[in-house]
């Protein structure tokens, strides 16, 4: 079989009358096949360059006709042009061409009108799969570097949604932001449509479906708690205003990062109304760290484990909850089928080390920064959007940074990590999970520093007060929480724990009298980052 390419201007009168002759080859002769490129004027130049250069071949007018080696493979066999493929059909099929200029003419006038009408359906096609605008806040930061490549995998979105994503920032950081622009584009990821950079503030945002708000660089200095907290209003203020300005009517927010996410989730609610329900707070790098922790200690790995949750201030008084945590194909002398699983508080026979070192650990590494650095909360950001749009694994509990509507006896107005499914594009509070109350101590606790956080941000505040631990707290426990609780406070005026008293609860209804193997938890406080 003979494969003949022909390319050429769409304007080009000796294209059009090659084509005609190949056209009446391939009728008649059931063995010879034809491909045909048009390109415009102003491209056939570079085009034709680019051909010859790969092919190694010699040519410089329109048309261009060559024979695809089918049967031996390799490089196409250059023909010539329109001279050259008139002789090759005289001498091997003993055809010719009659076609007068005048129609030759007419053939290339209205190759160029076709070549022309076709570009643009192509354009209103792409135009047709309007890519998703994703736009990230101070994107010259660590953490924006590493969740480019995650957003761009074609696992947070799906391989056929594809990305203009849009990178802000302070116009100090330019060309910062311009190598981040730059290194993009060499992932070459195929979900990528374009790339781009903003430093203009009147822009931003503009026709954004998901905004991924990462911890802000300031250069102004703090120098108490309630200045840290008055200096994050502004700059919500003015995202608030924009996002309701700028951005789509169904954009999704998500805020991430390692300083007072539940302060900068409540304020960008307050200032964008609309849109409550579509911005919340990631926990998953603080649940993720209590896994780790938990895993080192079972001698497991940190995916096996399921349900933790996590209570209250992500990146500060929060409360770390095992009463649900589960952990899967875990190596012990009980093995059960697929999807069996053991509860985690039932196989750590170490009490102290639950209500003491786990505490601290966290406490630790919250209250330093460590291993909450660039790739822990990319993941968690990529994570809590994947769950987002595609929901989160069935049966699976979520902890998420959401606004308060009352659920669990928590007060309204304020965003409260709480457990949560993801499923039809949304999320939705788990208020119907068994055994899972709070008691009004601990929700006090775990709010009032929430409920300071945002009255001094306004104003309505002077001073931030810590809550204080009940008195009654200190008097002297069989199970030795109290020496703890002691240690605690006296490592930051801002740290304040309690005894589980809910799991200890739940020990005692899985039989474990005895006080020297309880398993419990308890709740881990942290102070906030200025």
């Amino acid at each position: 079989m003979a494969k003949f390419v022909i390319a050429g201007k769409a304007n080009c009168p000796y294209y059009a009358k090659a084509e005609l002759l190949a056209d009446y080859l391939q009728k008649n002769l059931p063995d010879f096949r034809i491909f045909k490129i048009t390109k415009h004027p102003d491209e056939w130049e570079e085009w034709l360059e680019d051909v010859c250069e790969r092919n190694m071949w010699d040519h410089r007018i329109s048309p261009i006709i060559w024979r695809e080696l089918l049967d031996r493979g390799g490089k196409g066999l250059l023909l010539g042009g329109y001279n050259e493929f008139l002789e090759h059909a005289q001498l091997y099929y003993g055809i010719t061409s009659s076609m007068t200029t005048e129609l030759m003419m007419i053939i290339a006038q209205e190759n160029m009108e076709t070549h022309t009408e076709q570009e643009l359906d192509k354009e209103n096609l792409k135009d047709l799969i309007s890519p998703l605008q994703v736009w990230i806040t101070s994107a010259g930061s660590r953490v924006c570097c590493h969740l480019i490549p995650l957003l761009l995998s074609g696992e947070v979105f799906g391989m056929q949604a594809e990305i203009s994503l849009t990178l802000f920032d302070q116009e100090q950081r330019r060309e910062c932001l311009s190598n981040i622009v730059m290194e993009t584009e060499n992932l070459a990821s195929p979900v990528l449509r374009t790339v781009s950079f903003c430093t203009t503030v009147k822009d931003a945002f503009l026709q954004a479906e998901v905004i991924i708000i990462l911890d802000d660089s300031t250069d102004e200095e703090v120098y108490n708690m309630e200045s840290c907290l008055r200096s994050r209003v502004p700059l919500c203020r003015l995202y608030g205003y924009l996002i309701e300005k700028n951005a789509h009517k169904s954009v999704k927010v998500i805020v991430g990062g390692k300083s007072f996410l539940n302060l900068k989730t409540t304020l960008l609610i307050q200032y964008a109304p609309s849109l409550a329900s579509n911005i919340i707070a990631v926990a998953l790098g603080l649940e993720g760290q209590a896994k780790a922790v938990l895993a080192r200690k079972m001698k497991t790995i940190p995916s096996r484990i399921k349900d933790v949750i996590i209570w209250g201030n992500i990146t500060g008084n929060n409360y770390v909850d095992l009463r649900k945590a589960k952990v899967y194909n875990y190596e012990s002398a009980i093995r059960g089928p697929p999807g069996y699983y053991h509860s985690v508080l039932s196989l750590i026979f170490d009490r102290e080390w639950i209500t003491k070192e786990f505490v601290r650990t966290l406490k630790d590494l919250s209250s330093t920064g460590k291993q909450f650095g660039g790739i822990l909360a990319a993941h968690s950001i990529a994570t809590t959007l994947k769950y987002w749009y595609y929901g989160s694994p069935p049966g699976e509990i979520v902890s998420l940074g959401v606004m308060s509507e009352g659920q669990f006896g928590i007060p309204e107005g304020i965003v409260f990590s709480m457990p949560v499914k993801f499923e039809n594009g949304t999320w939705v509070v788990l208020t119907d999970l068994e055994d899972l109350s709070l008691s009004e101590k601990i929700i006090n606790r775990l709010t009032g520093d929430l409920i300071q956080e945002k009255l001094v941000a306004s104003g309505d505040l002077l001073t931030f007060q810590p809550i204080e631990e009940d008195p009654k707290d200190n008097t002297p426990s069989p199970t030795g929480l109290n020496e703890e609780k002691e240690q605690a406070e006296s490592d930051s005026p801002l740290s304040v724990t309690e005894p589980n008293q809910m799991q200890e609860a739940w020990l005692e209804e899985e039989g474990n009298k005895d006080s020297d193997v309880k398993h419990g938890d308890r709740e881990k406080l942290q102070p906030e980052q200025t």
